[in-house]
């Protein structure tokens, strides 16, 4: 039987497949290794996707948002299973703010804990973004570490408009209350519009003096900034760089704020602060 043109060429890519990868190639072009800096989130997909999308990008995820109060009207064992596979690629799990202002107001927050806990989330997100309840940080804090639960605040009211100079302080003071009674992270309001809201005026543009007064006060290792959309992304990373912690980007988006974050994107390139260093040699 005569050979295919062109078998013995395909055999021999055969046999070095794998013998490259993606990571060497990146460090040789100066790409930096980074921690997971951004905490992409769940608006209701399906098991199937969400689990695709983990498989696909874990390694890049700070903490997985199951946003909003879908998770509650789901199927429940569905929700029990995004949570489960999410852990099992050791991705932390958090739950939205508004399912915990809802808990607060009608007087649910223990059973609103024990919910959480028993489905097998890792953090609660605390907010008073749409009601005035007037926490107290440090027995909040303990209620949700006697389940075995982390809590992260966000700071901002959702239809309060931007932020001005005055509200700033007092939303820093208020942030590391919430700090000093063991929440991991503060969390910076951007909605899903990034516009009118937090650090954006009415035409999404970012108010870059102020976002870094959140981040001064707090640390880029603390303050997440909520950035639901392209250019509120870029408008961060443009200004600090592949540091700054995001959230808020939908889970299909994720990869995109990757390869910006590490000066791959077309755009990102011509920022010296993303840009790859390129190669020692």
């Amino acid at each position: 039987m005569p050979k295919r043109e062109g078998s013995s060429k395909a055999k021999g890519r055969q046999a070095s497949a794998g013998a490259h990868h993606t990571w060497d190639y990146l460090r040789m072009i100066g790409v930096p290794d980074l921690p997971p800096r951004t905490s992409p989130f769940d608006p209701g997909y399906d098991p199937l996707t969400l689990e695709s999308h983990l498989e696909q990008s874990s390694h890049l995820i700070s903490v997985l948002k199951i946003s909003m109060a879908c998770w509650q009207v789901a199927s429940e064992k569905a929700t029990r299973r995004k949570v489960q596979a999410a852990r099992k690629l050791n991705v932390p799990v958090c739950t939205g703010g508004g399912p915990f202002e809802v808990a607060v107001t009608f007087g649910k927050l223990g059973e609103f804990l024990d919910l959480c806990a028993d489905i097998g989330v890792t953090r609660i997100e605390a907010g008073e973004g749409f009601t005035d309840t007037h926490l107290d940080p440090n027995h909040i804090v303990k209620m949700a570490a006697d389940r075995g639960l982390e809590v992260q605040f966000e700071v901002g009211k959702k239809h309060g408009g931007s932020f001005g100079d005055k509200i700033v302080q007092e939303l820093i003071d208020q942030g590391q209350r919430w700090l000093d009674a063991g929440a991991k992270d503060i969390v910076i309001e951007g909605r899903e519009s990034a516009e009118s809201v937090g650090v954006f005026d009415a035409k999404g543009n970012m108010n870059a003096k102020l976002a870094e007064r959140f981040a001064s006060a707090y640390g880029l290792e603390r303050t997440v900034f909520e950035a639901p959309d392209k250019p509120s992304q870029f408008a961060f990373l443009n200004h600090f760089g592949p540091e700054v912690h995001l959230s808020n980007v939908r889970i299909e988006e994720l990869l995109r704020v990757e390869i910006y974050r590490r000066g791959l994107h077309s755009d990102a390139f011509q920022y010296h602060n993303l840009r790859p260093k390129g190669p020692k040699d």
